[in-house]
């Protein structure tokens, strides 16, 4: 490869005054001069942080991409970006994947990068750092940090989906104060993300669908050496990857998209793949809506067994065979001649992967469960769609007619959830409003609402819950998600009130608010609806150019990308 087709050569390879400031004070790391003299320099792009727990092991993970890089005759530079901590971040990390996509997209244009490797783990950590990479077009690879291995509480296996059940057992009464707490450290006990298939293994599944990490990689045990070995494999690909110019836009195909909607169905996917894909797609201009998630989910069932949509966990997806065997089941179904990331097509990958187990991933002829994927509803309630998780959901559920209880805020929700007068029943519906990306902000995962503490005593365990937010991808129920528009730009949910009856129909898609237009438009008059006030720096941003759900709740100046090329020196 000539040292004219390396970006890096731009900065690394130019003579004189330029030349001199780009090398000489990257020198001063001990790096020998002929590092600069042509290797391909490959940006390890770490979202290591002790405030982002799943990923607190990227530091020793990227050591072993580093060495992969070397053996394969390149120049690794580890950099950080913004890490977005699932589990701690207020008032919702989603707020900030847009962020942090810029993060990523800035500091990879702006650096000597021939090729990049993302390390991801967290939920958000993965769809922001494939859509900043997206805007660029390098040749680029995943490499994700893998599930924890499952908990161990009272004899009993554990995983994040358990959270809700000990939740709701504590607010019963029914777990002390002293066993949540153990709770805790038998359920986090090893690095990792959460052990079931929940977003942050969706999305480290997504990508392994779509091609753009090496086999296996969606599955394999954080604390499984196997996962170091994967990453100095994809240490070694980038390389490879450079020298044939493998970009994303070369992987990442309508066909690819297709096949990822398609995994997403048949192992119980999150319905944060539904925001997360149309965002990369919008990235790497791929025309993708959101009926796509419902037509390309028909005809696939869940042949995974795994929680919270089964029983068992993501280290046992692995041991029974990983996403390949799975795959392999369904091959049918999958453009299997698309190109991946370590150069083979996607039937390559999958061929003659057998299943090990299986209690764990089914056939195609006989399903785990024959419901799965993503329902897309619409509505007068609902008009650019809604989704819902099948798999997740009640089967007595499915249709459902009730009356509303709307709650207007999350404040609203806390203040009065649990209050013996509400007025709230078994067959009623749930309506949460302003928790979408303006009205949070964000779109926090606060759409499988709790519960009422009476109804949790009379053994209520699922009712039909609808909000503009979303839900985590450890969550379950009957749960009518990411209503668009919003309440807060708009949207009908906004007019919503006590008492109306709201009819869920999901074998037909539908979901119907019993309210006539001339109805609506005399709430419309009496209540007129009123845009946010401004707010300054990033939220303020935020509220002003977020997207709606449909479209994927990316910035709207974001969409496409900016390409590599910088032309102007910064001496």
């Amino acid at each position: 490869m000539s040292e004219q087709k390396l970006r890096s050569q731009q900065w690394f390879g130019k003579t004189g005054k330029d030349g001199f400031i780009y090398r000489a004070w990257m020198k001063n790391q001990g790096i020998p001069d002929d590092y600069f003299q042509g290797k391909p320099v490959i940006g390890i792009c770490n979202t290591w942080s002790e405030l982002t727990p799943c990923n607190a092991h990227f530091r020793e993970l990227a050591e072993f991409v580093k060495k992969g890089v070397i053996e394969a005759g390149g120049f690794p530079v580890e950099f950080p970006v913004m890490s977005l901590g699932e589990t701690l971040i207020k008032p919702t990390a989603m707020l900030y994947r847009n962020l942090a996509s810029m993060d990523v997209e800035e500091s990879i244009r702006a650096n000597p990068i021939d090729g990049v490797v993302l390390m991801c783990g967290c939920d958000k950590t993965t769809p922001s750092l494939v859509m900043g990479a997206c805007s660029v077009d390098l040749p680029s690879l995943v490499i994700s940090g893998g599930p924890m291995m499952k908990g161990k509480f009272k004899g009993k296996e554990i995983g994040t989906s358990d959270v809700w059940r000990f939740a709701e057992a504590y607010k019963l009464g029914e777990l002390s104060q002293a066993e949540f707490i153990e709770a805790e450290a038998c359920m986090a006990r090893t690095p990792g993300h959460c052990a079931v298939m929940g977003t942050a293994s969706t999305m480290a599944t997504m990508v392994e669908a779509l091609g753009l990490s090496l086999p296996q990689n969606a599955a394999i045990p954080a604390a499984d050496v196997r996962r170091k070995v994967l990453a100095q494999h994809s240490g070694r690909r980038i390389v490879e990857m450079v020298k044939e110019d493998l970009k994303l836009s070369k992987v990442l195909t309508r066909e690819a998209f297709e096949n990822a909607i398609r995994v997403n169905a048949a192992t119980g996917g999150s319905t944060n793949f539904v925001i997360h894909l149309l965002a990369i797609a919008g990235r790497i201009g791929v025309e993708l809506d959101l009926n796509d998630f419902d037509k390309f989910s028909k005809q696939i069932p869940l042949l995974a067994n795994i929680q919270p949509s089964g029983e068992h966990f993501m280290e046992d997806l692995y041991y029974a065979g990983g996403l390949p065997a799975l795959m392999n089941q369904m091959k049918e179904f999958l453009h299997t001649g698309i190109i991946t990331v370590n150069g083979k097509t996607v039937g390559e990958n999958i061929a003659n992967t057998p299943i090990y187990d299986s209690k764990i991933i089914s056939t195609m002829e006989n399903p785990f469960k024959p419901d799965s994927g993503i329902a897309v509803v619409k509505g007068n309630l609902a008009p650019n769609g809604a989704v819902v998780k099948p798999s997740a959901a009640s089967p007595e559920l499915y249709k459902h007619r009730g009356k509303a209880v709307v709650f207007e805020n999350i404040e609203d929700y806390h203040a009065r959830i649990d209050h013996p007068d509400l007025d709230i029943d078994e067959n009623s519906v749930m309506v949460l409003k302003n928790v979408g990306p303006k009205g949070y902000p964000g779109m926090a995962e606060v759409g499988n609402m709790g519960i009422p503490k009476k109804l949790l005593e009379k053994g209520v365990k699922d009712m039909v819950r609808i909000s503009d937010g979303r839900m985590s991808g450890t969550g379950f129920g009957t749960v009518v998600l990411h209503v668009s528009p919003e309440s807060a730009a708009g949207g009908p949910l906004n007019w919503v009130q006590n008492g109306d009856y709201i009819a869920l129909d999901l074998d037909n898609r539908s979901i119907h608010w019993e309210v006539s237009d001339e109805e609506l438009e005399v709430r419309k008059q009496a209540q007129p609806f009123q845009a946010q006030a401004h707010i300054r720096g990033y939220v303020g941003l935020f509220i002003d150019r977020v997207s709606q759900a449909h479209e994927g709740a990316d910035f709207d100046f974001l969409k496409g990308g900016s390409g590599s090329v910088v032309t102007r020196d910064s001496h």
